[in-house]
């Protein structure tokens, strides 16, 4: 296990160094920041001020050095917005945007396996066919669609839920129902997939023949080896949260790290925007590795191999 987190670290440090080049170069295809904060009749001798300051002088080559030199030492560079460290204006977003994916998948995941494992159990029925459409509805509905939809419902006609913010329990509910849906069909589909499969087992045909409760059965002996599909799908979607709530954050403006993403792009504030994007790549990387140690804890012929 230790070798096998070892080389899972290596490579996630090399994917990790490619996305960071890919972002640093791509960043700078955006134009120089000094048009946007200058103002339009700002003088040549302001500009090239502007440009030195933050080093925009420099060739592109000799910048990537500087930022390799200062991240070697925890550097990330400053905001040129903001005009402090841009991890510490990462390190406020990313809390928001971590709690709205946790709480998300939550809901998703223990939504789906309860619903899917009900589905499975009695395939072809009434609940069944319910839970598939609803489901497949759920999973193909695109996120910006249901968020649009929902201010249009909840906070202009009706005025339950307010448009946008966070301010307080209400301000809650429409990002979470909206990330939910997505992840939350997938999953139903995923679960009952896994759960038909695991059904069929011979080892579930003896648990019904020595008496064992129907409740024990599908939630003991069935889910247990059904899990690790639905970990599959459960990682990618947390991970494809953390990393996709752009839309809905910006739609609800949400004081996340998506809309932090936006916002930095916007504005031309590279320093923030590599921070964003490094503390991200880090939090989804993590999320893989759990999920591989996951699969090491419920299946021991993963964790012997």
């Amino acid at each position: 296990m230790r070798s096998y987190l070892t080389k899972r670290a290596l490579y996630s440090f090399v994917s990790l160094s490619g996305l960071l080049i890919l972002v640093f170069f791509m960043a700078r295809l955006t134009g120089n920041p000094g048009n946007l904060y200058l103002p339009i009749d700002a003088t040549l001798e302001a500009r090239q001020a502007f440009t030195e300051k933050h080093g925009f002088d420099d060739p592109v080559h000799v910048q990537f050095g500087r930022y390799v030199a200062q991240l070697a030492r925890g550097d990330l560079g400053d905001s040129i917005r903001q005009q402090r460290p841009a991890i510490d204006i990462v390190l406020e977003a990313i809390p928001v945007t971590l709690w709205l994916a946790a709480v998300t998948m939550t809901i998703a995941l223990f939504g789906a396996i309860l619903i899917g494992a009900l589905a499975a159990y009695r395939p072809g029925g009434a609940f069944d066919r319910i839970a598939s459409i609803s489901s497949l509805a759920g999973a193909s509905a695109p996120d910006f669609w249901i968020a649009i939809t929902a201010i249009l419902v909840f906070s202009v006609g009706l005025r339950w839920l307010p448009t946008s913010g966070m301010d307080g329990f209400a301000s809650w509910l429409m990002p979470i129902a909206v990330l939910t849906i997505r992840p939350f069909g997938l999953l139903v589909q995923v679960v009952r997939g896994s759960m038909l499969t695991v059904f069929s087992s011979a080892y579930v045909k003896t648990a019904r023949a020595k008496g064992v409760k129907e409740r024990s059965v599908i939630f003991v002996h069935a889910l247990r080896n059904a899990m690790l599909p639905i970990i599959t799908v459960a990682g990618d979607q947390a991970a494809a949260i953390a990393n996709g709530a752009v839309i809905v954050e910006t739609i609800f403006g949400w004081p996340g790290i998506g809309k932090l993403m936006i916002d930095s792009i916007v504005q031309r504030d590279f320093a923030v925007i590599q921070a964003s994007i490094l503390v991200t790549a880090i939090v989804i990387l993590s999320i893989n590795i759990a999920v591989d140690i996951t699969y090491a804890i419920l299946d021991p012929r993963i964790r012997h191999r």
